[in-house]
């Protein structure tokens, strides 16, 4: 009966003259959260950040009733859960003095209780020194906290399959690169270019131990010969990302970031294995925020087009759309936990608007600009920031409502 009817389709099509057409995927925004407060996930949505439990109930994010500047440590966040089987109903069930605009507080769902426990950063008031949380929701507690005082570190990235997160100095970065660190954090290595005691630190989460994984020393030392601009300022690394089999870790080493002056001293990538072994420089600089696809791939930017990296040939396999499909693709991407579409949120003149396209046929859809005047730039810029549900249905990002607040909106996508 299927032949039969696939044959009819084809006279008929043969007959007429009419071509048969896919129907292209479709989009729809909708606001989830409103003022006065502002509430916002603060990452993007590359290696499976995702802002949604296991059952898709609650969201994760932040609420706080400024936007108007950086926070200070007795400026605390609200962290809340966002019920979507409750008309998006907001429950407060903590707070957060680690945490900034771009990045949140480095929220994850922990892979081994993704239903009830999710990991954020936070930092002692008195001390100012960093540390990395363990809530279960279940259980309404914070179950662990991941303090270290010789080197009080915060999550910059979970392993995908759980079981280990990577640790940063967000003193250090704050310091270096205000919008990626928390002001006025605690920092053991104020005096130093290039610290053997500070850089990518591995925390094994059932046991709490830690291992400096890559020193700056180490770093330093590798890019020596082929970058001896290392020499001239201060070391400090951002997106330490685990791929999706978590058996490479990428990140970037960067150095003399100057807001006012727009410049940059060094911006290298570099991957490295997670028992410290086998620290490269990647030679082919791909852009924008890069999102692992299967083992070795990324996707990322390179001549303004969306590419795909092996990174251990450090070579440029294949070249994803045009403009028409990534207006700016040096942007935030994300690939959906079931691998078939990209997202790509960006940001022209004072406007953020989301690029989706599916990998095995090239459909593609582009959302409606969302207004961001204001706050387009800086410290407290709103990036595009997309982060997919785990169904691969549903984006989350973060924009400017109505009425000026900060807010979080849903893309519904529909095949």
């Amino acid at each position: 009966m299927r032949l039969k009817n696939t044959a009819r389709l084809c006279l008929w099509i043969i007959m007429t003259g009419f071509p048969l057409y896919a129907v292209g995927p479709s989009v729809k925004i909708e606001q989830i959260t409103y003022g006065p407060k502002h509430h916002f996930f603060g990452y993007i949505g590359h290696v499976k950040t995702i802002p949604w439990n296991q059952s898709g109930r609650y969201i994760l994010a932040l609420q706080t009733g400024f936007q108007d500047h950086m926070p200070e440590v007795h400026e605390p966040a609200d962290v809340v859960l966002i019920d979507c089987q409750n008309n998006y109903t907001i429950q407060v069930i903590d707070q957060t003095k680690g945490w900034n605009f771009q990045q949140g507080t480095m929220f994850y769902w922990n892979p081994k209780a993704p239903e009830t426990q999710f990991f954020f950063n936070d930092r002692d008031e008195k001390t100012n020194q960093v540390f990395t949380v363990l809530y279960d929701i279940e259980e309404h507690k914070r179950v662990r906290e991941y303090r270290f005082h010789d080197t009080p570190i915060g999550n910059s990235g979970v392993a995908q399959k759980g079981g280990y997160f990577l640790g940063l100095n967000y003193g250090r970065l704050a310091r270096l690169r205000l919008v990626t660190g928390y002001y006025g954090a605690y920092d053991w290595t104020v005096d130093e270019n290039f610290p053997d005691t500070d850089g990518i630190f591995k925390v094994n989460v059932q046991t709490g131990e830690k291992q400096l994984l890559v020193s700056y020393r180490q770093i330093h030392d590798v890019l020596l010969e082929n970058h001896p601009e290392v020499d001239k300022d201060a070391l400090f690394i951002n997106h330490t990302l685990w791929n999706r089999e978590d058996d490479r870790i990428y990140f970037y080493a960067r150095a003399g970031y100057n807001y006012d002056k727009n410049t940059k001293t060094l911006n290298v990538p570099m991957t490295v294995h997670p028992d410290g072994s086998g620290l490269v420089e990647q030679k082919v600089f791909i852009g924008g925020h890069p999102e692992w696809a299967e083992g070795s791939q990324m996707f990322g930017s390179n001549n303004d087009r969306v590419v795909l990296y092996d990174s251990d040939k450090q070579a440029i396999v294949k070249i994803i759309g045009d403009s028409t499909v990534f207006p700016k693709p040096g942007a935030d991407i994300a690939l959906s936990p079931n691998g078939r579409w990209l997202v790509s949120g960006y940001n022209l003149k004072n406007v953020n608007g989301y690029a989706f396209y599916r990998l095995a046929d090239g459909a593609s859809v582009l959302t409606n600009p969302m207004d961001q005047s204001g706050f387009n730039e800086g410290e407290l810029r709103i990036d595009g920031s997309p982060c997919w549900n785990r169904d691969s249905t549903q984006v989350l990002f973060p924009s400017l409502a109505e009425d000026g607040t900060r807010q979080l909106f849903v893309i519904h996508l529909d095949e």
